[in-house]
């Protein structure tokens, strides 16, 4: 299936999930998020597909959590308000070794805060909000495409790590209409998912599987103990560090560096034009994923002793990285949800303003 046509990038996860081989989807309605629950409500069912419109969002997360005990692949979205309540279950995803791909559109907060556009959940996505000190692999699209490309790549990390992927979006990506390319991506081969509870009929050794999230709590195989959980599991995260991935541009000659994801990204990209074009020596560096984390790029620029302006539409959370990253070699900037141009949830960050913000340190 190869098609081009108009999409909002909350569609075009929908999209990417089907080229993926998505077999179900549970979810419960919340804004930004909800043109994605329509997509699966519309699309999936009519293709063979299970939707499920769950009772809330604690539902949704441990319905995730049973069908990917079967093996299948499966989804669920959900909003700021909706990703706090989920965070139990995806530590019990994390014990059991379940894959999945949660979608997190953020909106403001904290709290109910706003139903509108922000960048506030970075910290509970990238550093685990339940208990436990998990890890999940986090990927950021900064537009219509991406969304598409990242879920197809999140379902292929999910396998390949037996753990639950973010994709972390924000309202004006999953909103913004842009064209989209549907179309099927490759990745390399994965295992036969021979943990996966299909009844001892279907397995090869007819035996009956066990999944359970008390892994290390009792001596279960083959973690016969709490240290062999956690070994295995760290094994696990240092391997994840392998999937880093970034974008740069213009940062060859850079005395100042834009870093910035989602929606914010095109803001940077288009503040860097406007400012090489007035002669100032800018680049930009975008993280794809938010974890595992790019530092190496910042470590290496920091080095070379380049300046750094984060960009998020916040009150600072990424930045927490980048400051790991530079070390304290460069001086670093931050520029966030106080510089919007409205003080209502309708604010945004535009290039003009992050323009003012070069100028100023340049």
């Amino acid at each position: 299936m190869n098609q081009r046509f108009l999409a909002i990038g909350n569609e075009a996860i929908g999209w990417g999930a089907l080229m993926a081989g998505c077999e179900a989807f549970f979810g419960y309605p919340i804004t930004p998020q909800n043109e994605i629950t329509e997509w699966f409500a519309r699309e999936l069912p009519k293709r063979g597909g299970v939707f499920l419109q769950s009772p809330s969002e604690t539902a949704s997360i441990n319905m995730l959590y049973g069908a990917a005990a079967t093996g299948v692949r499966v989804i669920t979205s959900t909003s700021s308000p909706g990703w706090g309540l989920m965070q139990e279950t995806i530590s019990h995803l994390v014990n059991a070794e379940l894959p999945c791909v949660i979608v997190l559109v953020q909106r403001g907060g904290p709290g109910q805060g706003t139903t509108r556009h922000a960048q506030m959940d970075y910290l509970s996505a990238t550093r685990g909000g339940g208990q436990g000190g998990y890890k999940n692999i986090v990927l950021a699209p900064a537009s219509v495409q991406e969304c598409h490309d990242l879920i197809q790549l999140a379902f292929h990390l999910a396998d390949k790590y037996r753990n639950p992927v973010i994709l972390l979006s924000d309202a004006v990506i999953g909103l913004t209409m842009e064209w989209l390319e549907v179309h099927q991506l490759n990745f390399e081969p994965l295992p036969e998912k021979d943990w996966a509870i299909r009844g001892k009929g279907k397995q090869k050794d007819k035996r009956r599987q066990f999944v359970g999230c008390i892994r290390g709590l009792l001596p279960w195989p083959p973690y016969l103990n709490f240290l062999s959980l956690l070994e295995a599991l760290n094994k696990k995260y240092e391997q994840m560090g392998n999937e880093v991935r970034y974008e740069t541009g213009e940062i060859e000659d850079a005395q100042l560096i834009l870093v910035s994801y989602g929606y914010t990204s095109g803001v940077c990209r288009r503040a860097t034009e406007l400012a090489r074009a007035q002669g100032l020596k800018v680049g930009w560096i975008r993280p794809i994923t938010l974890y595992p984390f790019p530092y190496n790029p910042i470590r290496e620029k920091a080095g070379e002793g380049c300046q750094f302006l984060v960009v998020e539409d916040s009150l600072g959370q990424m930045i927490e990285d980048v400051r790991l990253a530079v070390e304290g070699r460069a001086p670093i900037h931050f520029l966030g949800a106080l510089s919007r141009h409205l003080p209502t949830e309708m604010g945004l960050i535009f290039p003009e303003r992050v323009l003012q913000e070069i100028r100023r340190l340049l």
